[in-house]
């Protein structure tokens, strides 16, 4: 426990581990997303004489990572994008944990990867340190400097043997996934001639690894490069730091300002997809690291914003700043988290809420690797209509935030979700995922105070005196809360309304501000269109929600059908105070 050398490489645990991996693909994924920072970065900033973003990336993968249909997803989108920089070194060795891989995977891996549009070096024997370095040396040099003219991705094909010096264990299975035991490791050190103790490393080839001396080289020739830039163009390094530091602009609280200003000002019914679309239009253009996508569905998530421009092949890497992942949920999410992981962007994708399964563990990644990416779901209820229960969402509220460091916001107008942005934005220290409607929803006043108090996650919006009952709601249903409200005190019932807009930010919160909204004395009933179970947490008497898979109908018709009415509402208000009231007795 707690250890330097966990099972699996975990960044910000051990020096020099740039990613966390073990869930196989998805470090190739997010080596993607570093290659295409690099080369985003590259194009902002480089200057004739002043190169200075100008690495290169390398990854290493295996048989699994190469099964996984991820890989399939970011290295057709690595082509697509001339990511020449990123260099992939396979190890061919032919067996996974369940044996010999040629009877469960017996692609052409090289003809697959050439049909991509990468650079093969196939064939290098990853036991001779000759023919590696060789192979090592030339692949740098087309990422450099392109091969025939043609800047690719390039895949090095290393055959080895697994386990290899081990006289019982070499090529089998066993030698990935079980320890070699004390006989068959003295075995293999007689095999190998290896007389050197545990953990002792001679000095030759301590000597020959150490690169603390070239390393400091090479850091002080770029910083000295570096104070020259900073001379020659300022405002150029100023912005190069801060994007690589994590840190916002200055004047970012008057920018989130300004988008709660721009969304209160609109009185119309909006979907909040399309609030989120005008947020981003403030956000945009003020953020340069802002590098938003969607996964073929632009024109529904509405994830682009004005002058952000569609980045294409072919054309200069600063043109765009809105990446067409294609269908690829999982691939761009993993992709995002490399980017996040690189620095210099902060990541946004969009696709269905429902489609969110197929990026689930990709998502769980940035949770616990904690980088900072935005999530924009949308189409995240049965207001969705017609397309049915396919792509109706139901769970997926709940499930999300069951991820430990994942925010998720389900925004009730434009206001919520320009302060929704402004959070998710603003975080450092995990992701954010952005739940908005399809269908449009009314917009909400609210006073100074109130507007403050939805980044706390939850907070009274409408209350009364001698309230006697609490709803709580989320999204598309505040508006449904609020009707309600107004039907209960014709009938002379006081209920106070709570938005709660982010429950994994409200129950962050202290516990004076958790009991000033949901004061403990008073009943309390929950109103979301997804499952119930999640919300019996906070106390309530009774939940409005869906229980089952959705229909295929018009939204409005299917909101009744499932009871989301003012007048179910109030029956179940006037039931559970009934209820209270009998109990008392």
């Amino acid at each position: 426990m707690h250890s330097r050398t966990p099972g699996h490489p975990e960044v910000g645990i051990t020096p020099g581990v740039e990613t966390t991996t073990g869930p196989l693909g998805q470090g190739l994924a997010n080596a993607v997303g570093m290659a295409l920072a690099e080369k985003l970065l590259a194009a902002r900033f480089n200057r004739d004489g002043f190169p200075i973003v100008d690495h290169l990336t390398w990854a290493f993968v295996g048989d699994g990572c190469l099964m996984e249909g991820i890989s399939h997803e970011v290295c057709s989108l690595a082509s697509t994008h001339e990511l020449s920089r990123l260099i992939v070194l396979y190890d061919d060795n032919g067996i996974s944990i369940d044996g010999e891989v040629r009877h469960w995977f017996g692609d052409d891996t090289v003809a697959r990867f050439r049909a991509y549009g990468w650079h093969v070096i196939a064939g290098i024997d990853g036991h001779d340190i000759g023919a590696l370095d060789a192979a090592l040396i030339q692949a740098a040099r087309w990422a450099r400097e392109g091969r025939d003219g043609v800047f690719a991705p390039i895949l090095v094909q290393c055959r080895t043997v697994i386990g290899k010096g081990s006289p019982a264990r070499a090529n089998t299975a066993k030698a990935h996934g079980e320890p070699l035991g004390s006989a068959e490791i003295e075995a293999t050190r007689s095999a190998l001639g290896w007389t050197h103790a545990p953990f002792e490393i001679p000095a030759d080839i301590r000597q020959a690894w150490d690169t603390r001396a070239s390393g400091a080289a090479l850091e002080a020739s770029w910083q000295a490069r570096f104070a020259l830039y900073r001379q020659r163009y300022p405002e150029l390094a100023s912005e190069f730091e801060r994007r690589m530091r994590g840190e916002l602009p200055d004047d970012f609280d008057a920018l989130v300002d300004e988008a709660v200003r721009a969304a209160a000002g609109v009185v119309d019914a909006v979907a909040t997809r399309k609030a989120s679309q005008n947020a981003l239009n403030v956000y945009g253009p003020a953020l340069p690291e802002l590098l938003g996508g969607s996964a073929d569905l632009t024109g529904s998530n509405l994830t682009d914003f004005k002058g952000s421009g569609a980045l294409r092949r072919g054309g200069t890497a600063g043109d765009g700043r809105h990446i067409n992942y294609g269908v690829r949920e999982f691939g761009m999410s993993a992709i995002m988290n490399g980017l996040a992981l690189h620095g210099g962007f902060i990541a946004y994708g969009g696709t269905f809420l429902t489609f969110s399964d197929y990026s689930r563990n990709a998502l769980r990644m940035a949770a616990l690797m904690k980088q900072r990416v935005i999530y924009v779901f949308t189409h995240d209820s049965i207001g969705l209509g017609e397309d049915g229960p396919t792509h109706q969402p139901v769970e997926h509220a709940a499930s999300l935030r069951l991820i430990p460091r994942m925010d998720v916001w389900r925004p009730a107008d434009g206001v919520e979700t320009a302060v929704a942005w402004g959070a998710a934005i603003e975080r450092n220290d995990g992701p954010s995922s952005l739940l908005l409607s399809r269908q449009t929803v009314p917009a909400v006043t609210r006073s100074v105070a109130q507007v403050e108090a939805i980044s706390r996650g939850a907070y009274v919006l409408r209350d009364a005196e001698e309230a006697q009952l609490v709803l709580i709601a989320t999204g598309s249903e505040l508006g449904l809360a609020l009707a309600a409200r107004e039907q209960l005190a014709e009938q002379g019932i006081a209920v106070r309304v709570v938005s709660m807009p982010c429950t994994t930010v409200f129950d962050r919160q202290s516990a004076n501000w958790k009991s000033a909204v949901l004061p403990p004395h008073l009943p309390r009933i929950a109103v979301e269109a997804g499952i119930s179970d999640f919300w019996w947490k906070y106390g309530c008497d009774a939940v409005i929600a869906v229980d089952s898979f959705g229909e295929s109908a018009p939204a409005p018709v299917l909101f009744k059908h499932f009871g989301f009415t003012p007048e179910n509402v109030v029956d179940t208000v006037r039931e559970v105070l009934r209820r209270r009231a009998s109990a008392a007795r």
